[in-house]
Protein backbone atom coordinates (compact mmCIF):
# COMPACT_ATOMS: atom_id res chain seq x y z
CA UNK A 1 0.00 0.00 0.00
CA UNK A 2 3.17 2.09 0.97
CA UNK A 3 4.93 1.60 -2.54
CA UNK A 4 1.03 2.37 -4.49
CA UNK A 5 0.70 5.52 -2.55
CA UNK A 6 4.86 6.22 -3.57
CA UNK A 7 4.59 5.67 -6.83
CA UNK A 8 1.04 7.35 -6.92
CA UNK A 9 2.87 10.36 -5.26
CA UNK A 10 6.04 10.44 -7.93
CA UNK A 11 3.12 10.15 -11.26
CA UNK A 12 0.99 13.35 -9.68
CA UNK A 13 5.01 15.03 -9.03
CA UNK A 14 5.90 14.20 -12.66
CA UNK A 15 2.45 15.73 -14.17
CA UNK A 16 2.48 18.72 -12.15
CA UNK A 17 6.00 19.25 -13.07
CA UNK A 18 4.63 18.98 -16.50
CA UNK A 19 1.72 21.40 -15.94
CA UNK A 20 4.53 23.75 -14.51
CA UNK A 21 6.79 23.60 -17.31
CA UNK A 22 3.96 24.58 -19.57
CA UNK A 23 2.94 27.45 -17.70
CA UNK A 24 3.95 31.07 -19.03
CA UNK A 25 7.24 32.19 -17.64
CA UNK A 26 6.41 34.95 -14.80
CA UNK A 27 2.68 34.07 -15.29
CA UNK A 28 2.61 34.54 -11.22
CA UNK A 29 3.97 37.85 -11.13
CA UNK A 30 0.63 39.42 -12.19
CA UNK A 31 -0.85 39.98 -8.86
CA UNK A 32 -3.95 41.66 -7.56
CA UNK A 33 -1.99 43.43 -5.61
CA UNK A 34 -0.35 46.00 -8.58
CA UNK A 35 -3.54 45.46 -10.77
CA UNK A 36 -5.26 47.57 -7.88
CA UNK A 37 -2.59 49.77 -6.88
CA UNK A 38 -2.10 50.67 -10.76
CA UNK A 39 -5.99 51.17 -11.28
CA UNK A 40 -6.28 53.57 -8.33
CA UNK A 41 -4.54 55.85 -10.32
CA UNK A 42 -5.48 55.31 -13.62
CA UNK A 43 -8.79 55.86 -12.73
CA UNK A 44 -8.67 58.27 -9.94
CA UNK A 45 -10.20 61.62 -9.84
CA UNK A 46 -7.28 63.62 -10.75
CA UNK A 47 -6.71 62.10 -14.24
CA UNK A 48 -10.67 63.22 -14.76
CA UNK A 49 -11.98 60.53 -16.74
CA UNK A 50 -8.89 60.44 -19.45
CA UNK A 51 -11.16 62.12 -22.10
CA UNK A 52 -9.39 62.13 -26.14
CA UNK A 53 -7.86 65.32 -26.72
CA UNK A 54 -7.54 66.71 -23.22
CA UNK A 55 -4.36 66.90 -20.25
CA UNK A 56 -5.47 64.19 -18.52
CA UNK A 57 -5.59 61.62 -21.42
CA UNK A 58 -2.18 62.91 -22.27
CA UNK A 59 -0.81 62.23 -19.14
CA UNK A 60 -2.13 58.72 -19.56
CA UNK A 61 -0.65 57.84 -22.20
CA UNK A 62 2.63 59.43 -20.89
CA UNK A 63 2.30 57.14 -17.91
CA UNK A 64 2.08 54.10 -19.94
CA UNK A 65 4.60 54.84 -21.86
CA UNK A 66 6.72 55.19 -18.82
CA UNK A 67 5.78 52.11 -17.56
CA UNK A 68 6.90 50.37 -20.67
CA UNK A 69 10.33 51.77 -21.20
CA UNK A 70 11.07 51.39 -17.60
CA UNK A 71 10.29 47.34 -18.22
CA UNK A 72 13.31 47.48 -20.82
CA UNK A 73 10.24 46.96 -23.85
CA UNK A 74 11.41 47.97 -27.22
CA UNK A 75 9.40 51.36 -28.79
CA UNK A 76 7.32 50.12 -31.62
CA UNK A 77 5.98 53.38 -32.85
CA UNK A 78 7.76 55.26 -35.83
CA UNK A 79 11.17 56.50 -35.49
CA UNK A 80 12.27 54.64 -31.91
CA UNK A 81 9.14 56.18 -30.06
CA UNK A 82 6.65 54.56 -27.65
CA UNK A 83 3.95 56.45 -29.90
CA UNK A 84 1.91 55.68 -32.55
CA UNK A 85 0.59 59.35 -33.55
CA UNK A 86 -2.51 59.64 -35.91
CA UNK A 87 -5.24 62.43 -36.53
CA UNK A 88 -8.74 63.04 -35.50
CA UNK A 89 -11.70 65.11 -37.39
CA UNK A 90 -13.98 67.15 -36.07
CA UNK A 91 -16.56 69.49 -37.91
CA UNK A 92 -18.64 72.98 -37.82
CA UNK A 93 -21.02 73.79 -39.91
CA UNK A 94 -20.28 76.54 -42.40
CA UNK A 95 -22.04 79.48 -42.93
CA UNK A 96 -23.70 82.34 -42.80
CA UNK A 97 -24.68 83.03 -46.25
CA UNK A 98 -25.73 81.21 -49.28
CA UNK A 99 -24.68 77.87 -47.84
CA UNK A 100 -25.92 74.58 -46.47
CA UNK A 101 -29.03 74.92 -48.77
CA UNK A 102 -30.91 72.12 -50.62
CA UNK A 103 -33.68 72.83 -53.24
CA UNK A 104 -35.87 70.56 -55.15
CA UNK A 105 -36.49 71.54 -58.82
CA UNK A 106 -39.63 69.77 -59.94
CA UNK A 107 -40.36 69.03 -63.34
CA UNK A 108 -43.62 71.74 -63.37
CA UNK A 109 -41.30 74.73 -62.53
CA UNK A 110 -42.11 74.80 -58.92
CA UNK A 111 -38.89 74.41 -56.73
CA UNK A 112 -38.47 73.90 -53.00
CA UNK A 113 -35.91 75.95 -51.10
CA UNK A 114 -35.30 73.78 -48.39
CA UNK A 115 -32.88 74.87 -45.22
CA UNK A 116 -30.64 73.59 -43.21
CA UNK A 117 -31.97 72.63 -39.54
CA UNK A 118 -35.60 71.95 -41.02
CA UNK A 119 -36.39 69.37 -43.46
CA UNK A 120 -32.13 68.17 -44.21
CA UNK A 121 -28.93 68.77 -42.76
CA UNK A 122 -25.17 67.77 -43.62
CA UNK A 123 -23.14 64.70 -42.37
CA UNK A 124 -19.89 65.93 -40.24
CA UNK A 125 -18.09 63.88 -42.61
CA UNK A 126 -19.54 65.52 -45.93
CA UNK A 127 -17.47 67.56 -48.20
CA UNK A 128 -18.07 70.96 -48.92
CA UNK A 129 -19.86 71.53 -52.69
CA UNK A 130 -22.17 72.44 -54.53
CA UNK A 131 -23.86 70.18 -56.97
CA UNK A 132 -26.84 69.64 -58.77
CA UNK A 133 -28.84 66.48 -60.36
CA UNK A 134 -30.95 64.39 -61.12
CA UNK A 135 -32.03 61.46 -58.10
CA UNK A 136 -31.80 57.99 -58.11
CA UNK A 137 -32.82 55.54 -55.36
CA UNK A 138 -29.95 52.90 -54.91
CA UNK A 139 -31.79 50.93 -51.89
CA UNK A 140 -29.36 50.43 -48.62
CA UNK A 141 -26.56 51.74 -50.58
CA UNK A 142 -24.28 49.72 -50.01
CA UNK A 143 -21.79 47.81 -51.99
CA UNK A 144 -20.17 44.42 -50.51
CA UNK A 145 -19.00 42.47 -52.73
CA UNK A 146 -17.45 40.28 -49.91
CA UNK A 147 -21.21 39.06 -49.75
CA UNK A 148 -21.94 38.91 -53.11
CA UNK A 149 -23.90 42.30 -52.22
CA UNK A 150 -24.23 45.36 -54.44
CA UNK A 151 -26.98 48.31 -54.54
CA UNK A 152 -25.19 49.80 -57.51
CA UNK A 153 -25.81 47.41 -60.23
CA UNK A 154 -26.69 50.18 -62.42
CA UNK A 155 -25.65 53.26 -63.30
CA UNK A 156 -25.56 56.58 -60.73
CA UNK A 157 -22.20 58.27 -62.47
CA UNK A 158 -23.40 62.06 -62.13
CA UNK A 159 -26.50 61.63 -60.04
CA UNK A 160 -27.68 61.80 -56.87
CA UNK A 161 -27.95 58.81 -54.81
CA UNK A 162 -30.69 58.63 -52.30
CA UNK A 163 -30.17 55.86 -50.37
CA UNK A 164 -31.58 54.07 -46.92
CA UNK A 165 -30.00 53.86 -43.15
CA UNK A 166 -29.04 50.60 -41.91
CA UNK A 167 -29.21 47.25 -43.84
CA UNK A 168 -30.95 45.01 -45.37
CA UNK A 169 -32.20 42.14 -42.73
CA UNK A 170 -31.18 43.64 -39.31
CA UNK A 171 -33.38 42.00 -37.24
CA UNK A 172 -32.82 38.46 -39.03
CA UNK A 173 -30.08 36.06 -36.60
CA UNK A 174 -29.37 34.92 -40.08
CA UNK A 175 -28.35 37.46 -42.63
CA UNK A 176 -24.89 37.58 -44.24
CA UNK A 177 -24.57 41.23 -42.70
CA UNK A 178 -23.17 39.90 -39.53
CA UNK A 179 -26.43 38.69 -38.19
CA UNK A 180 -28.32 40.97 -35.80
CA UNK A 181 -25.22 43.11 -35.58
CA UNK A 182 -24.43 46.40 -37.41
CA UNK A 183 -22.40 45.45 -40.17
CA UNK A 184 -19.87 47.16 -40.82
CA UNK A 185 -20.98 47.71 -44.40
CA UNK A 186 -23.91 49.91 -43.34
CA UNK A 187 -21.55 52.68 -41.41
CA UNK A 188 -22.76 55.42 -43.54
CA UNK A 189 -19.12 57.14 -44.24
CA UNK A 190 -18.57 54.05 -46.11
CA UNK A 191 -21.64 53.80 -47.49
CA UNK A 192 -20.71 56.90 -48.90
CA UNK A 193 -17.57 56.63 -50.31
CA UNK A 194 -19.05 53.79 -52.38
CA UNK A 195 -21.54 56.11 -53.99
CA UNK A 196 -18.60 58.32 -54.63
CA UNK A 197 -16.42 55.69 -56.33
CA UNK A 198 -19.12 54.56 -58.56
CA UNK A 199 -19.16 57.91 -59.80
CA UNK A 200 -22.43 59.83 -58.21
CA UNK A 201 -22.59 63.39 -57.32
CA UNK A 202 -23.72 63.61 -53.81
CA UNK A 203 -25.51 61.49 -51.31
CA UNK A 204 -28.50 61.87 -49.43
CA UNK A 205 -29.22 59.37 -46.68
CA UNK A 206 -33.15 58.77 -44.88
CA UNK A 207 -34.47 56.54 -42.21
CA UNK A 208 -35.34 52.88 -43.54
CA UNK A 209 -38.97 53.76 -42.58
CA UNK A 210 -40.14 50.48 -43.22
CA UNK A 211 -38.21 49.48 -40.34
CA UNK A 212 -37.66 52.70 -38.22
CA UNK A 213 -40.20 55.82 -38.89
CA UNK A 214 -37.46 58.46 -38.23
CA UNK A 215 -37.74 60.74 -35.90
CA UNK A 216 -41.39 62.15 -35.03
CA UNK A 217 -39.53 65.62 -34.92
CA UNK A 218 -36.81 65.74 -37.69
CA UNK A 219 -36.31 69.63 -37.36
CA UNK A 220 -35.20 68.32 -33.44
CA UNK A 221 -33.15 65.44 -34.04
CA UNK A 222 -31.10 68.17 -36.87
CA UNK A 223 -30.42 70.80 -34.54
CA UNK A 224 -29.12 67.85 -31.86
CA UNK A 225 -26.97 67.04 -34.85
CA UNK A 226 -25.90 70.36 -34.92
CA UNK A 227 -26.17 71.86 -31.73
CA UNK A 228 -25.74 76.06 -31.09
CA UNK A 229 -24.15 74.71 -28.37
CA UNK A 230 -20.22 72.51 -28.77
CA UNK A 231 -21.39 69.51 -26.55
CA UNK A 232 -18.92 68.73 -23.75
CA UNK A 233 -17.82 65.46 -25.61
CA UNK A 234 -17.16 66.04 -29.70
CA UNK A 235 -17.68 63.82 -32.34
CA UNK A 236 -14.46 62.90 -33.75
CA UNK A 237 -13.83 60.50 -36.91
CA UNK A 238 -10.51 59.40 -38.03
CA UNK A 239 -9.03 61.84 -40.32
CA UNK A 240 -7.81 59.43 -42.83
CA UNK A 241 -11.69 58.49 -43.51
CA UNK A 242 -13.14 61.88 -44.17
CA UNK A 243 -10.32 63.01 -46.48
CA UNK A 244 -11.37 60.06 -48.84
CA UNK A 245 -14.87 61.74 -49.08
CA UNK A 246 -14.91 64.35 -51.53
CA UNK A 247 -18.48 64.91 -52.25
CA UNK A 248 -21.64 66.40 -50.26
CA UNK A 249 -23.82 64.29 -48.08
CA UNK A 250 -26.94 64.61 -46.49
CA UNK A 251 -29.45 63.63 -44.03
CA UNK A 252 -32.90 64.10 -45.42
CA UNK A 253 -36.78 63.51 -43.59
CA UNK A 254 -38.97 60.79 -44.68
CA UNK A 255 -41.36 63.56 -45.94
CA UNK A 256 -39.14 64.58 -48.49
CA UNK A 257 -37.91 61.48 -49.55
CA UNK A 258 -41.66 60.39 -50.19
CA UNK A 259 -41.77 63.57 -52.19
CA UNK A 260 -38.73 62.86 -54.28
CA UNK A 261 -40.29 59.52 -54.75
CA UNK A 262 -43.75 60.47 -56.16
CA UNK A 263 -43.06 60.18 -59.77
CA UNK A 264 -42.46 56.77 -59.55
CA UNK A 265 -46.23 56.05 -58.57
CA UNK A 266 -45.20 54.09 -55.26
CA UNK A 267 -44.96 55.11 -51.89
CA UNK A 268 -41.63 55.98 -50.32
CA UNK A 269 -42.10 53.00 -47.70
CA UNK A 270 -43.03 50.53 -50.32
CA UNK A 271 -39.72 51.46 -52.20
CA UNK A 272 -37.43 51.19 -49.04
CA UNK A 273 -39.27 47.82 -48.52
CA UNK A 274 -38.21 46.86 -51.94
CA UNK A 275 -34.98 47.12 -50.56
CA UNK A 276 -34.92 44.03 -48.52
CA UNK A 277 -33.17 41.87 -51.21
CA UNK A 278 -30.13 39.53 -50.60
CA UNK A 279 -28.13 40.63 -53.67
CA UNK A 280 -28.68 43.99 -54.14
CA UNK A 281 -30.47 46.50 -56.04
CA UNK A 282 -30.67 48.27 -59.67
CA UNK A 283 -30.97 52.22 -59.22
CA UNK A 284 -34.00 53.35 -59.73
CA UNK A 285 -34.20 56.82 -61.11
CA UNK A 286 -37.09 59.40 -59.38
CA UNK A 287 -38.35 60.98 -62.29
CA UNK A 288 -39.96 64.95 -62.36
CA UNK A 289 -37.67 66.45 -60.23
CA UNK A 290 -33.63 67.60 -59.65
CA UNK A 291 -32.05 68.23 -56.74
CA UNK A 292 -29.48 70.77 -56.14
CA UNK A 293 -27.62 70.56 -53.05
CA UNK A 294 -24.98 73.41 -51.16
CA UNK A 295 -23.38 71.78 -48.63
CA UNK A 296 -20.58 73.68 -46.20
CA UNK A 297 -18.73 71.93 -43.69
CA UNK A 298 -15.69 72.93 -42.17
CA UNK A 299 -13.05 69.77 -40.99
CA UNK A 300 -10.93 70.43 -37.99
CA UNK A 301 -7.59 68.47 -37.59
CA UNK A 302 -7.40 66.72 -33.73
CA UNK A 303 -3.85 65.09 -33.63
CA UNK A 304 -4.20 61.63 -30.91
CA UNK A 305 -1.97 58.73 -30.69
CA UNK A 306 -1.77 55.20 -29.35
CA UNK A 307 0.84 53.72 -26.89
CA UNK A 308 3.22 51.15 -28.13
CA UNK A 309 5.95 48.65 -27.35
CA UNK A 310 7.35 45.55 -28.46
CA UNK A 311 8.89 41.88 -27.03
CA UNK A 312 10.99 41.09 -30.06
CA UNK A 313 10.48 37.04 -30.57
CA UNK A 314 13.60 34.92 -30.16
CA UNK A 315 12.96 32.40 -33.08
CA UNK A 316 14.39 33.93 -36.30
CA UNK A 317 11.94 32.49 -38.42
CA UNK A 318 8.80 33.41 -36.67
CA UNK A 319 9.95 36.90 -34.86
CA UNK A 320 8.58 39.09 -37.16
CA UNK A 321 4.91 37.67 -36.75
CA UNK A 322 3.22 39.64 -33.98
CA UNK A 323 0.75 38.61 -31.27
CA UNK A 324 -1.34 41.80 -29.92
CA UNK A 325 -2.12 42.27 -26.87
CA UNK A 326 -4.35 45.36 -26.34
CA UNK A 327 -6.78 47.64 -24.39
CA UNK A 328 -8.01 50.95 -24.74
CA UNK A 329 -7.22 53.76 -21.90
CA UNK A 330 -9.69 56.34 -22.51
CA UNK A 331 -12.73 57.19 -20.89
CA UNK A 332 -15.92 59.92 -20.92
CA UNK A 333 -13.72 62.53 -18.84
CA UNK A 334 -15.77 64.70 -16.37
CA UNK A 335 -18.38 67.82 -16.14
CA UNK A 336 -18.64 70.18 -13.85
CA UNK A 337 -20.07 68.68 -10.96
CA UNK A 338 -18.84 64.83 -11.56
CA UNK A 339 -15.99 62.70 -12.79
CA UNK A 340 -16.70 59.46 -14.89
CA UNK A 341 -13.47 57.41 -13.95
CA UNK A 342 -14.06 55.10 -16.00
CA UNK A 343 -12.65 52.11 -13.90
CA UNK A 344 -13.74 49.18 -15.67
CA UNK A 345 -14.06 50.97 -19.02
CA UNK A 346 -11.37 50.62 -19.07
CA UNK A 347 -8.51 51.21 -16.35
CA UNK A 348 -9.50 47.36 -16.46
CA UNK A 349 -8.23 46.21 -19.39
CA UNK A 350 -5.28 49.33 -19.37
CA UNK A 351 -3.62 48.03 -15.63
CA UNK A 352 -4.10 44.28 -16.93
CA UNK A 353 -2.25 45.05 -20.09
CA UNK A 354 0.55 46.81 -18.25
CA UNK A 355 1.15 43.40 -15.94
CA UNK A 356 0.91 41.18 -18.71
CA UNK A 357 3.35 43.13 -20.45
CA UNK A 358 5.73 43.37 -17.64
CA UNK A 359 5.36 39.45 -16.84
CA UNK A 360 6.56 39.61 -20.52
CA UNK A 361 9.48 42.24 -19.83
CA UNK A 362 10.99 40.00 -16.64
CA UNK A 363 10.63 36.70 -18.61
CA UNK A 364 12.95 38.29 -21.12
CA UNK A 365 15.63 39.44 -18.42
CA UNK A 366 15.71 35.71 -18.05
CA UNK A 367 16.63 35.01 -21.19
CA UNK A 368 13.04 33.41 -21.69
CA UNK A 369 11.29 34.97 -24.88
CA UNK A 370 8.39 33.58 -27.21
CA UNK A 371 8.69 32.76 -30.77
CA UNK A 372 6.58 35.09 -32.25
CA UNK A 373 6.88 39.11 -31.26
CA UNK A 374 4.60 40.60 -28.63
CA UNK A 375 2.85 44.09 -29.34
CA UNK A 376 1.54 45.58 -26.34
CA UNK A 377 -0.93 48.31 -27.67
CA UNK A 378 -2.70 50.87 -25.67
CA UNK A 379 -5.45 51.94 -28.00
CA UNK A 380 -6.72 55.70 -27.45
CA UNK A 381 -10.36 57.14 -28.24
CA UNK A 382 -12.21 53.67 -28.28
CA UNK A 383 -15.14 55.58 -26.59
CA UNK A 384 -15.05 57.81 -29.74
CA UNK A 385 -15.40 54.77 -32.39
CA UNK A 386 -12.38 52.96 -31.41
CA UNK A 387 -10.62 55.11 -33.20
CA UNK A 388 -7.21 54.16 -31.79
CA UNK A 389 -7.73 50.67 -33.30
CA UNK A 390 -8.98 51.64 -36.71
CA UNK A 391 -5.64 53.70 -36.93
CA UNK A 392 -3.38 51.20 -36.71
CA UNK A 393 -5.28 49.17 -39.30
CA UNK A 394 -5.45 52.54 -41.39
CA UNK A 395 -1.68 51.99 -40.95
CA UNK A 396 -0.25 49.50 -39.35
CA UNK A 397 3.24 49.25 -37.76
CA UNK A 398 3.83 46.18 -39.68
CA UNK A 399 1.29 44.23 -42.16
CA UNK A 400 -1.41 43.01 -40.85
CA UNK A 401 -0.72 39.68 -42.63
CA UNK A 402 1.59 39.22 -40.09
CA UNK A 403 -0.51 39.39 -36.80
CA UNK A 404 -1.18 35.83 -35.42
CA UNK A 405 -3.84 37.02 -32.80
CA UNK A 406 -5.31 40.03 -31.21
CA UNK A 407 -6.25 39.40 -27.11
CA UNK A 408 -8.22 43.06 -26.50
CA UNK A 409 -9.32 43.22 -23.01
CA UNK A 410 -12.17 45.98 -22.58
CA UNK A 411 -13.63 45.80 -19.14
CA UNK A 412 -12.50 42.97 -17.51
CA UNK A 413 -13.11 44.29 -13.90
CA UNK A 414 -16.44 43.78 -12.69
CA UNK A 415 -19.52 41.16 -12.95
CA UNK A 416 -21.94 41.34 -15.61
CA UNK A 417 -25.32 42.26 -13.67
CA UNK A 418 -28.13 43.12 -15.78
CA UNK A 419 -31.23 44.61 -14.00
CA UNK A 420 -34.83 43.87 -14.84
CA UNK A 421 -35.95 46.99 -16.51
CA UNK A 422 -32.44 48.18 -17.40
CA UNK A 423 -33.87 49.63 -20.39
CA UNK A 424 -31.72 50.12 -23.60
CA UNK A 425 -28.29 50.42 -22.79
CA UNK A 426 -29.00 46.53 -21.94
CA UNK A 427 -30.60 45.72 -25.27
CA UNK A 428 -30.33 42.24 -26.05
CA UNK A 429 -28.82 40.61 -22.59
CA UNK A 430 -30.57 38.61 -20.88
CA UNK A 431 -31.65 39.52 -16.97
CA UNK A 432 -28.56 38.14 -14.90
CA UNK A 433 -27.29 39.36 -11.41
CA UNK A 434 -23.80 39.70 -10.62
CA UNK A 435 -23.25 37.15 -8.17
CA UNK A 436 -23.91 34.61 -10.87
CA UNK A 437 -20.77 35.85 -13.25
CA UNK A 438 -18.61 36.45 -10.09
CA UNK A 439 -15.97 34.19 -11.94
CA UNK A 440 -16.88 34.34 -15.87
CA UNK A 441 -15.54 36.38 -18.40
CA UNK A 442 -17.30 37.06 -22.23
CA UNK A 443 -15.36 36.47 -24.86
CA UNK A 444 -16.26 37.89 -28.30
CA UNK A 445 -15.17 37.08 -32.10
CA UNK A 446 -15.35 33.10 -30.85
CA UNK A 447 -17.21 32.66 -33.82
CA UNK A 448 -14.89 34.16 -36.33
CA UNK A 449 -11.46 33.55 -34.65
CA UNK A 450 -12.39 29.46 -33.40
CA UNK A 451 -8.42 28.98 -33.56
CA UNK A 452 -7.87 31.76 -30.79
CA UNK A 453 -10.66 30.85 -28.74
CA UNK A 454 -9.63 27.02 -28.78
CA UNK A 455 -6.00 28.32 -27.10
CA UNK A 456 -8.10 30.60 -24.66
CA UNK A 457 -9.73 27.04 -23.51
CA UNK A 458 -6.93 25.59 -23.17
CA UNK A 459 -5.30 28.51 -21.38
CA UNK A 460 -7.94 28.20 -18.87
CA UNK A 461 -7.71 24.66 -18.37
CA UNK A 462 -5.25 25.92 -15.55
CA UNK A 463 -7.07 28.82 -14.22
CA UNK A 464 -10.50 27.73 -13.72
CA UNK A 465 -12.59 30.71 -15.27
CA UNK A 466 -16.26 30.41 -16.78
CA UNK A 467 -15.35 31.66 -20.13
CA UNK A 468 -18.81 32.57 -21.74
CA UNK A 469 -19.52 32.76 -25.44
CA UNK A 470 -22.63 33.87 -26.14
CA UNK A 471 -22.82 37.54 -27.75
CA UNK A 472 -21.03 37.21 -31.63
CA UNK A 473 -25.15 37.17 -32.74
CA UNK A 474 -26.78 39.28 -30.31
CA UNK A 475 -28.35 42.56 -30.63
CA UNK A 476 -26.50 44.07 -27.66
CA UNK A 477 -23.48 44.51 -30.01
CA UNK A 478 -20.59 43.97 -28.00
CA UNK A 479 -18.57 41.86 -30.40
CA UNK A 480 -18.34 44.95 -32.51
CA UNK A 481 -17.94 47.67 -29.74
CA UNK A 482 -14.33 47.25 -28.77
CA UNK A 483 -11.04 47.13 -30.43
CA UNK A 484 -10.89 43.50 -31.52
CA UNK A 485 -13.51 44.56 -34.34
CA UNK A 486 -11.52 46.64 -36.80
CA UNK A 487 -8.70 43.71 -36.76
CA UNK A 488 -11.70 41.18 -37.83
CA UNK A 489 -12.87 43.39 -40.03
CA UNK A 490 -9.03 43.23 -42.04
CA UNK A 491 -8.73 39.51 -41.93
CA UNK A 492 -6.76 39.32 -38.46
CA UNK A 493 -8.16 36.38 -36.10
CA UNK A 494 -9.31 38.85 -32.80
CA UNK A 495 -10.92 37.89 -29.57
CA UNK A 496 -12.16 40.80 -27.29
CA UNK A 497 -12.56 39.47 -23.05
CA UNK A 498 -14.81 41.68 -21.37
CA UNK A 499 -16.92 40.59 -18.11
CA UNK A 500 -20.30 42.17 -19.14
CA UNK A 501 -22.20 45.33 -18.95
CA UNK A 502 -23.76 46.24 -15.38
CA UNK A 503 -25.54 49.60 -13.97
CA UNK A 504 -22.08 51.08 -13.15
CA UNK A 505 -21.27 51.29 -16.75
CA UNK A 506 -20.56 54.92 -18.14
CA UNK A 507 -21.57 56.53 -14.91
CA UNK A 508 -19.79 58.09 -12.23
CA UNK A 509 -19.77 55.42 -9.94
CA UNK A 510 -17.87 53.36 -12.01
CA UNK A 511 -14.85 53.53 -9.55
CA UNK A 512 -11.78 51.27 -8.58
CA UNK A 513 -12.82 50.42 -5.36
CA UNK A 514 -16.12 48.44 -7.13
CA UNK A 515 -13.61 46.21 -8.87
CA UNK A 516 -13.23 42.37 -8.70
CA UNK A 517 -9.62 42.46 -8.37
CA UNK A 518 -9.43 38.49 -7.70
CA UNK A 519 -11.42 37.54 -10.94
CA UNK A 520 -9.21 40.86 -12.68
CA UNK A 521 -5.70 38.81 -11.51
CA UNK A 522 -7.29 35.37 -13.05
CA UNK A 523 -8.43 36.93 -16.68
CA UNK A 524 -4.84 39.18 -16.76
CA UNK A 525 -3.38 35.46 -16.21
CA UNK A 526 -5.56 33.79 -18.78
CA UNK A 527 -4.24 36.12 -21.34
CA UNK A 528 -1.11 36.52 -20.69
CA UNK A 529 -0.38 32.67 -21.11
CA UNK A 530 -3.10 32.32 -24.17
CA UNK A 531 -1.17 35.19 -26.03
CA UNK A 532 2.32 32.86 -24.52
CA UNK A 533 0.75 29.84 -26.17
CA UNK A 534 0.05 31.35 -29.43
CA UNK A 535 3.35 32.97 -29.41
CA UNK A 536 5.29 29.96 -29.44
CA UNK A 537 2.73 27.32 -31.58
CA UNK A 538 3.91 26.12 -34.61
CA UNK A 539 1.13 26.97 -36.65
CA UNK A 540 -0.64 30.45 -36.48
CA UNK A 541 -4.35 30.72 -35.96
CA UNK A 542 -6.45 30.62 -38.77
CA UNK A 543 -7.93 34.06 -40.23
CA UNK A 544 -11.69 34.51 -39.91
CA UNK A 545 -13.77 32.69 -42.34
CA UNK A 546 -15.72 35.64 -43.37
CA UNK A 547 -14.05 39.03 -44.06
CA UNK A 548 -16.03 42.55 -43.70
CA UNK A 549 -15.66 45.67 -45.83
CA UNK A 550 -12.26 46.89 -46.05
CA UNK A 551 -12.09 50.22 -47.20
Amino acid sequence: MVKRLLSFSITISVIASAAAQQRAPQNESIRQEDLKADLFFVAGDSLRGRLTDTEENRATADFIKSRFERMGLKPAGPNGSYFQNYNLMTSTLGGPGPLNVLEVIAGDGINRVLRVGQDFYPHRYSASGNVMGTVVFAGFGISAPHLQYDDYNGDVKGKIVLALDHEPGERDPNSPFDGVVTSESSTVWRKALAAQEKGALAVLFVSDVHNHPGAANFEAAARAYWPETPPRIKNYMLAAWVDRIRIPVAQISPAIAASLASGTGKSFEDLSKAAETTRGLTPLLLPGTKVMLSVAVDRHIVPDRNVVALIEGGDPRLKNERVIVSAHFDHNGADATQIFNGADDNGSGTVALIEIAEAYALAAKEGRRPKRSVLFAAWNSEERGLLGAWAYTEQPLAPLTTIAAVLNMDMVGRNEEVPVGGGARFNGLEVQTAESNSNAVNVMGFTRAPDVAAAIDKANAGIGLEVKKRYDNNASNLVRRSDQWPFLQHGVPALGFMTGLHPDYHTQYDRPEKINYVKMEKIARLIHQASWDIANADARPKPPTTRAITR
